[in-house]
This record gives structure tokens, C-alpha cells and sequence, in this order.
């Protein structure tokens, strides 16, 4: 066959097949499925403050932040605090291969979108989506968990905190409170009311910004998600402490904290974990209630704004209830969150009694916190036994039909869901 022949019959077959190729498009290899991941986002009362265990945090140079010791910067990473007990850690996730926990104690709405060492007294990690983005690369997001709104631009779960338990402790010891100066003058010796917590118009600004952030993480959950199936928890607050302190906790010496000095009642509830007034505990829980409906409101705007998309409200106030801070004899012991604890110097110490402090003292003590904030940031919040019922909460809020539950804790323990 002459050469000419046998190139133009090689051409035939090449455009034959090339034409048979595109009408019968033969199908590409399967890709593997993505590993199922459940992802949590926010700040403490998600990462899993209070609860120890704490693991290292990658920082926005991408190195991964062990603890630094006591004296380090609270900018570091690690202050994240990250538990390997954090209620992600220990709910019984169903098809959940793996867990990312993504949040950062003192988060706030604007660390979602932006890194949270852009503001001030952030940590050097970066924007949570960005954080979210790494994790959908390799991972089918199919549950993420979210819990933020207690710190905003108005307040902080922190400052809020730190404010009735100065009240407190500057009450029962008279006259050391000048030593307090750091924050801006003396402090007040009465209870905390609701405006002294948070006022309407702060709660009002707060529920903005959170929903603003949130539809921001929605919008991303939606592009970055392997199968775009995703089951979204927006998780509240539940109070350290009781609607009132157990009787034992209302005065010593016959004296209460209605009294000009009451020393010896001010060290017995620190040792038992709730330096407050009494009369706070009512505007305190109020509080609380207006960080579930900052949560709440959040969820439902954005389930009108996302039609398609599978958004929880878990309400957590009562999962707690029998077990707060001073609510039992034995407190702290058998209580689901942390007492108030304070470092004499950056120790790693903690001073459990303050019995025969005198206000040098007293001066001393508070510095190391205002100093390391690292040494007290734990305080009042949910430790490993309370971010195990919290976990329980998650489970529940991760199968149900419902898109509000309530998590409440029995009088005999048992946590219910529904």
C-alpha cells in the first residue's frame, strides 16, 4: 500500500474514533467522598473555656501555639483555649467522622470575617471563615455548631463578669477598692443592675452585628460545602450561677452583703466559687435571657433569608439548673461550671481561699489578672463535666425535627432535649 494510502486511512480511524469518543462520552472516574466533619464556631462557651485539656492552636503565620506559659501575651493562639473536652469533643455525633474546632475564647461577631488579631485584646489566629474555607477542602461540613453574641462591641461576657464580682468583693472588703484604679476610678459597692450589665439599646446593637457575621458564615458554609447538606446549631448561654445562692451562702458571722463590710462572707462565697451580691443574680439571669434572644433573633432572620437551609436554635439556660455555682453545700465540687479563680502572681496557682487577705493582698492578687488575663479567664465558665452536658445539648439539637429546642437538666441529673 503506497504510503499516501496507508496516512490518510490512519486519519480515517483517528477522526472516527475522535467522532465516536463525543457522541458516547465515556464517564470519568468516581471521586472518593469527602470524610464527614462537624465544625464549631464562636467563642468560649464553644471552644471549651473552663473545661482544660487544651490543645495547641495554629496562628495566623501558620505555627501551631502550645501553651506559652503564664507570662506570655494573652494575644498568643493558644489562648483560644481549644478543649479536647469542648461539647463538640464529647456529643455523640451519628455519621460524624471528624471534629474541628474552630472557635476562640472571647470571640466576637467580627472575628468571623476578619482576623481577631486585627482588634484589640484579640488572638492571633484568622478569620473563622478563613479557618472554615482549610477545613471544606478536604472535609463534607455536614453539622457545625455556633455560639456567639455574649461579646460585641458593647460588651463582654468578661467585662460583665469582672464588674458584679469587683462590686462584690470591694463591698465585703471596704475600703481596699481604691486599689482597683485600673479601672478608671473606685469601684462600686452595690449589686449590679440590668443597665449596669447590658441596655437595650447595647443588646439591640449586639443582635445587629451578630446577624451581620453569621450571614457572612452562611454564605461561605453554602459555597465552600463539599454536598451543600449541613445542619446548622445556633447555641445560647446558660449562667454560671443560681437565681439564688443555696441558704448556707446567705450570710456568716450574722452578717450579709447588705452590710458596709462582711470579709468573712465575701471569702466564703469566693472559695465557694460566687463572689456576688445577691441582689445580682436576678439582673444577671436576665442577662442571659437577652443573650438567648440575641441568638434566637439571629437564627430566625437568617432562616428567613435562607430558606433552604437547615438552621437550629438550641437553648441551653436551663441545662445547667440544680447544678450552678453556690446552688448546692458542696460548691464548687459537683458544679458544671468553673468558680471564680484568681493567681496570686503568674503561677499557675490558683488561690482558693481568700480567709485573712488583707488589701495589699487583695491588690496584689487582682493585678495578676488584670496583667495575665490568661491566670483568670476560666471563671465562670462551663468546666469538662458541664461541657459534657453540653454535648449531650448538641446531640440532641443535631437529629431533631424541631428548629428550636429547649436542653433542660432534671432535678436527678438526667438531661432532656426537646
Amino acid at each position: 500500500m503506497p504510503r499516501f494510502r496507508r496516512t490518510a486511512l490512519a486519519a480515517g480511524l483517528t477522526i472516527a474514533m475522535a467522532a465516536l469518543s463525543t457522541a458516547v462520552a465515556l464517564p470519568a472516574p468516581a471521586s472518593a467522598a469527602l470524610p464527614t466533619a462537624a465544625v464549631a464556631l464562636g467563642d468560649s462557651f464553644i471552644s471549651g473555656e473552663g473545661a482544660g485539656a487544651y490543645t495547641p492552636v495554629v496562628d495566623v503565620n501558620g505555627v501551631a501555639q502550645g501553651f506559652p506559659g503564664w507570662t506570655a501575651a494573652n494575644n498568643n493562639a493558644f489562648f483560644c483555649h481549644r478543649s479536647a473536652n469542648a461539647s463538640l469533643n464529647k456529643a455523640n455525633l451519628p455519621g460524624i467522622q471528624n471534629r474541628f474546632n474552630l472557635a476562640c475564647s472571647g470571640g466576637q461577631p467580627r472575628d468571623i470575617a476578619t482576623a481577631s488579631a486585627a482588634r484589640e485584646k484579640g488572638r492571633t489566629v484568622a478569620a473563622q471563615i478563613d479557618q472554615l474555607r482549610a477545613v471544606a477542602q478536604t472535609q463534607d461540613i455536614d453539622l457545625v455548631l455556633i455560639g456567639l453574641g455574649s461579646n460585641n462591641s458593647s460588651f463582654t461576657f468578661g467585662s460583665v463578669a469582672e464588674k458584679c464580682a469587683n462590686r462584690f468583693i470591694a463591698d465585703a472588703w471596704t475600703g481596699w477598692w481604691e486599689f482597683w484604679a485600673y479601672l478608671g476610678g473606685p469601684v462600686e459597692q452595690k449589686p449590679c443592675s440590668d443597665a449596669d450589665l447590658a441596655t437595650a439599646a447595647q443588646v439591640s446593637a449586639a443582635t445587629a452585628e451578630t446577624i451581620a457575621a453569621v450571614r457572612q458564615l452562611l454564605t461561605t458554609l453554602n459555597q465552600v460545602d463539599a454536598d451543600g447538606q449541613h445542619r446548622v446549631v445556633f447555641q445560647d448561654y446558660t449562667n454560671p450561677l443560681p437565681l439564688d445562692l443555696n441558704p448556707q451562702f446567705h450570710e456568716e458571722d450574722s452578717r450579709d452583703d447588705t452590710r458596709d463590710k462582711f470579709r468573712d462572707l465575701g471569702a466564703e462565697r469566693y472559695a465557694a466559687g460566687c463572689p456576688i451580691h445577691r441582689a445580682s443574680l436576678a439582673p444577671g439571669h436576665r442577662f442571659s435571657q437577652g443573650l438567648g434572644t440575641i441568638v434566637k433573633t439571629t437564627r430566625d432572620t437568617l432562616a428567613a433569608e435562607f430558606p433552604s437551609n437547615d438552621l437550629v436554635y438550641l437553648n441551653v439556660q436551663q441545662a445547667f439548673n440544680g447544678a450552678r455555682l453556690c446552688e448546692q453545700t458542696t460548691s464548687p465540687t459537683g458544679s458544671l461550671a468553673t468558680p471564680i479563680r484568681l493567681q496570686d502572681g503568674a503561677t499557675g496557682t490558683f488561690v482558693t481561699s481568700l480567709a485573712g487577705k488583707d488589701k495589699l493582698d487583695i491588690q496584689r492578687i487582682a493585678n495578676t489578672c488584670v496583667s495575665y488575663f490568661q491566670t483568670c479567664q476560666e471563671s465562670w465558665h462551663p468546666n469538662a463535666a458541664g461541657h459534657q452536658v453540653l454535648g449531650q445539648c448538641l446531640a440532641g439539637a443535631a437529629t431533631t425535627a424541631a428548629r428550636a429546642v429547649s436542653c433542660v437538666r432534671a432535678g436527678n441529673g438526667t438531661i432532656s432535649v426537646s
